[in-house]
């Protein structure tokens, strides 16, 4: 048996950037980091003892008899791709609710794909776990992704993604000095608005504005490029929250359905309430929101916005996906 945790991510800057429309053309740049949430993954050889073959459980239960009759997009696509062809028992448990703009749907291909190396007693890198992410889910099951979610999800830690124009990627940690580090971390509000939306939809819409919005992307490219100088001068974090609001206030005009009036109001009352800057995470549309605001003003601003329903208190993490349980029963 193996069981894979991988962990959720959050974009601070450069979203967008990633996505081959536009990187193909400018290069890409992300700033963004694992946080201590995770997606699990529990996967075993299934003796032949059934009228079935697979049987996977998510949010719905599926029994098979090849991987093609699998409804999960993610995990028909991880067996396709790895040309699985053995019965297999798949369970999957998630911290934080999907289609939230955390990546649970990378990190949730990228745990998959773990698991299946792991029981061919393989030992995939932590590139190769990315790059094979991206592949599935960009290639073999079609979704409309970026490429930071795979690799955050797959190396963890606060990173660096340097994208050039012909597809390669460069990750670099982010080194910051503990106290601000920790700093960071303790500004970090995340609150979920209880909204779900479809991220690929979302996505889609992006894409097909990028040819069209090719300045306000160059703004957001190059807002990611001061806030990464800033990070690196150890600027205070007021001015690193006022480049995040301004990244997003560009960004939500991107696409018709980013935001919406309720969405817009919630974000200008925490700003009122003391919050330096913020964002809906992922493609927008609801999913979870992410404040920068000193840790005296949290209770505050989660006071002026009654309408969050679950606050998540926010860790970093530096593991990225691994396999947390290993047992050979053949």
């Amino acid at each position: 048996m193996i069981i894979t945790r991988t962990p959720f991510r959050v974009s601070f800057f450069g979203g967008g950037t990633d996505y081959e429309p536009y990187y193909s053309r400018h290069g890409g740049v992300i700033v963004g980091a694992s946080f201590h949430r995770y997606c699990y993954i529990t996967c075993r050889p299934l003796p032949p003892f059934f009228e079935y073959k697979t049987r996977v459980a998510y949010s719905l239960i599926e029994c098979v008899n090849e991987p093609r009759e699998i409804k999960h997009p993610s995990i028909r696509g991880c067996l396709t791709y790895l040309g699985v062809r053995d019965g297999l028992q798949i369970h999957h448990e998630g911290d934080l609710p999907a289609r939230s703009g955390l990546g649970s749907s990378s990190a949730f291909t990228v745990g998959m794909l773990l698991a299946l190396h792991t029981l061919r007693h393989e030992m995939p890198t932590r590139r190769m776990l990315a790059d094979q992410a991206i592949e599935v889910e960009q290639k073999v099951i079609g979704e409309n992704v970026g490429i930071q979610d795979q690799i955050l999800a797959a190396h963890g830690g606060m990173q660096v993604i340097d994208i050039s124009p012909n597809g390669d990627y460069e990750v670099s940690p982010m080194i910051l000095p503990p106290d601000y580090h920790d700093a960071l971390e303790q500004h970090v509000l995340l609150g979920f608005t209880g909204l779900t939306r479809n991220a690929t939809e979302l996505a889609g819409a992006q894409i097909k504005m990028l040819k069209d919005n090719t300045s306000t992307m160059r703004e957001i490219h190059d807002i990611a490029r001061r806030a990464l100088e800033l990070f690196r001068q150890r600027a205070e974090f007021s001015k690193i929250g006022e480049l995040l609001d301004a990244s997003w206030r560009v960004k939500r005009t991107l696409a018709n359905g980013l935001s919406n009036d309720s969405i817009d109001q919630m974000y200008e009352a925490a700003r009122k309430a003391g919050a330096f800057g913020g964002k809906l995470m992922g493609a927008g549309g609801g999913g979870f929101v992410m404040f920068l605001a000193p840790p005296y003003r949290h209770l505050q601003i989660q006071e002026a916005l009654p309408g969050i329903r679950v606050w998540v208190p926010f860790r970093f993490e530096k593991g990225g996906a691994q396999v947390i349980f290993h047992t050979d029963e053949q």
